[in-house]
């Protein structure tokens, strides 16, 4: 099948979100075409070019997300009027004094919505906003000049009447022009994929199942592939776009925080409304999921798969670590938490005096290394230089390392190092590090936050976040015990091989892709060389609906007897049954039956006969006739006769195409 692949700032490009995710899962599908279509979000990003792909992509289309491109059309008066009206309606939808949960409003706010009767409320925003969607969506595909319509004084109009329009949340009618200009200029940016020429019958039209590898602007062109062409769409998110808004907006105003997060919540519910299935890569993910509106039977959770190749050295031989060595690796941020690792470790080393700690990883941007100079200068104050003697050199037992020295040249090597490896973050969504560790084979104490628990399951320790004594009394009772470390380690490399390796989420994918496309069959156009569509390409078979991978699939004649559903009636009726048994023809009986001797042709009981012509039983053989004697038909008009005279008693069944 064609794969239509959707990216947002990741593959194919070098650097970016779900590169390596998309990257693993399109070489192991080999069997399958892909098509990418990624959108990218800085220049920077699109000089430094794309990973090798492999010979099963057949095509990559871009879009820019961060430089704005202008077709030069100009709207007319009836135009302004017609965008005036789409953008007024999405705006409105977003003031909306009773938003959808998707926005943020509390869980316990929903039992109470349906008693007061708000419930109703809730689905016409949705509608309202998913009408709106669409309709700048067909204004672009129509007229064009949407980008300059977002970014027109007309949309900031618009934008403004709906936040002083009656019945507009508070926090809405707070919003001053700069904020009107902030937003309007981020729901610009969010939604240009509505302008792209890709939902055409040589673009997203031509595939057989969009898969978007995040949720939010991502997902865009496929809801407008589904809405245009009934492409079917498959979402995929390991961290969810409104719970990110959440924790990358700290600084903004109010009136911007809750624009913005009703538009992540409407575009979230609109998504899940419209997916034909929802993967979700943890159960952490999964409750967000269900909070911004998706439905229990569409989510399948897929946890990500990690390359246990690299790490089967170090898992294969544990007894290679210094038992007194602590590791910790990842990116240095703040939402790690290294000042409450740090102040942990200060209680460690007075339990257990010999302990070091080896912190492996680079900073994250600016902020990651003004944060790295802070844990340094923390390092130093709490642990000054320690010398054997009054004439040697000190040493610090904290250390800050970075991989691809000679010292640690990969991240195996430096899981491999320590006998405990530490998690100490805040924030965290699925713990790749700490998955990479299991397959190490290496005992873990982590924080309880994201999906560590979901992750190492009962092979490690979990304590509170921001709690440096619990997290000191953790290590300090697995550094004393190798016994139960070396335990807890070859558990966690045993869960971590059998359910985050690169194989089961391939084979996980593979079965979905092939469930999707029985239930939705894509209806496609195949072109030519010239770009003409080409006749007689498509089989009349991929136009039937249906789920054809069920165990049991019946053909039941339209408007046929009740009885047709049931066992098929048997065609040759047993000698034992002619001796006096019910509607045997014999003494007693209640209808008469030629033997089943006359000329090959099987007898049918006249019991299963009700009037002539109406009720026929149904053969379970393909192609074969039941023929039903005339002798047998009450009221059929005719004392006697030979099978051939009666036309009307005989049917054919096949196993598909129904009653003849």
């Amino acid at each position: 099948m064609r794969i239509g692949l959707l990216t947002e700032g990741g593959y194919p490009y070098v650097s970016g979100e779900s590169g390596l995710w998309c990257d693993r899962l399109v070489r192991g599908l080999e069997q399958h075409e892909f098509d990418v279509y990624a959108l990218t979000r800085s220049e920077r990003q699109e000089a430094e070019g794309w990973v090798p792909l492999p010979p099963q992509v057949d095509r990559v289309r871009i879009a820019s997300l961060w430089d704005a491109e202008d077709d030069g059309v100009v709207y007319g008066r009836r135009t302004r009027r017609r965008f005036a009206e789409c953008y007024g309606e999405l705006a409105a939808s977003l003031c909306a004094t009773a938003p959808l949960k998707a926005s943020g409003v509390a869980e316990a706010a929903a039992p109470r919505a349906e008693a007061t009767g708000t419930h109703d409320q809730f689905a016409h925003e949705a509608d309202r906003f998913a009408n709106a969607l669409y309709g700048l969506a067909e204004l672009a595909r129509d007229e064009g000049g949407l980008p300059r319509a977002l970014r027109s004084e007309t949309a900031v109009r618009a934008l403004e009447r709906a936040c002083r329009a009656p019945g507009a949340h508070r926090a809405a009618r707070e919003a001053r022009v700069p904020d009107l200009l902030t937003v309007a200029a981020r729901l610009e940016r969010a939604l240009r994929p509505l302008s792209l020429d890709w939902y055409e019958d040589d673009g997203l039209g031509a595939v057989d199942l969009c898969h978007a590898a995040s949720g939010g602007t991502a997902a865009l062109p496929g809801l407008l592939a589904r809405h245009f062409r009934e492409v079917p769409l498959l979402v995929t998110e390991y961290g969810v776009r409104l719970r990110a808004h959440y924790l990358t907006e700290p600084d903004a105003s109010p009136p911007v925080r809750f624009l913005l997060a009703a538009f992540h919540g409407r575009l979230a519910a609109e998504t899940y409304r419209s997916a034909a299935l929802i993967t979700p890569g943890n159960t952490h993910a999964r409750r967000w999921q269900e909070r911004c509106g998706a439905e229990r039977a569409k989510l399948r959770t897929v946890h990500p798969g990690m390359d246990a190749a690299p790490f089967a050295e170090a898992g294969e031989s544990p007894e290679c670590a210094d038992p007194h060595t602590l590791v910790w690796v990842g990116r240095v941020e703040p939402a790690k938490d290294l000042v409450s690792l740090l102040h942990a470790f200060a209680g460690i080393r007075r339990a257990e005096p010999k302990a070091r700690l080896r912190i492996v990883g680079g900073p994250s941007g600016p902020e990651g290394a003004a944060y790295l100079a802070h844990c340094r200068n923390l390092a130093a104050q709490l642990f000054p230089d320690e010398a054997d003697g009054p004439h040697a050199v000190g040493s610090n037992p904290v250390s800050f390392e970075e991989t691809g020295t000679p010292e640690l040249p990969s991240r195996a090597e430096a899981y491999a190092s320590g006998a405990l490896v530490v998690l100490s973050s805040v924030v965290e969504g699925f713990p790749a590090g700490l998955v990479e560790a299991m397959l190490c084979g290496r005992a873990t104490v982590s924080t309880d936050v994201g999906a560590v628990v979901e992750a190492i399951g009962g092979t490690g320790l979990v304590v509170p976040p921001r709690n440096p004594r619990a997290l000191a009394e953790a290590c300090v009772a697995l550094l004393r015990d190798p016994e139960r470390r070396a335990r807890l380690g070859a558990a966690a490399r045993a869960r971590a091989l059998e359910l985050f390796t690169v194989e089961q989420n391939i084979m996980a994918f593979h079965n979905i892709y092939l469930d999707i496309l029985s239930r939705t069959p894509a209806r496609r156009v195949v072109l030519d060389d010239t770009g003409e569509p080409l006749p007689f390409s498509v089989p009349a078979e991929a136009h039937v609906p249906g789920r054809w991978t069920d165990a049991k699939v019946g053909a039941v004649a339209r408007g046929g007897p009740a009885w047709a559903t049931d066992t098929p009636v048997r065609a040759t009726v047993p000698s034992s049954e002619t001796d006096g048994s019910p509607g045997s023809g014999g003494p007693g009986g209640s209808g008469a039956s030629e033997p089943a001797t006359g000329g090959g042709r099987a007898a049918v009981p006249a019991s299963v006969v009700e009037v002539a012509g109406a009720a026929v039983p149904v053969s379970a053989v393909e192609g074969a006739r039941t023929v039903v004697p005339v002798s047998a038909v009450e009221g059929a008009g005719a004392a006697s006769g030979s099978v051939a005279e009666e036309p009307r008693a005989t049917a054919s069944v096949s196993a598909t195409e129904g009653v003849r």
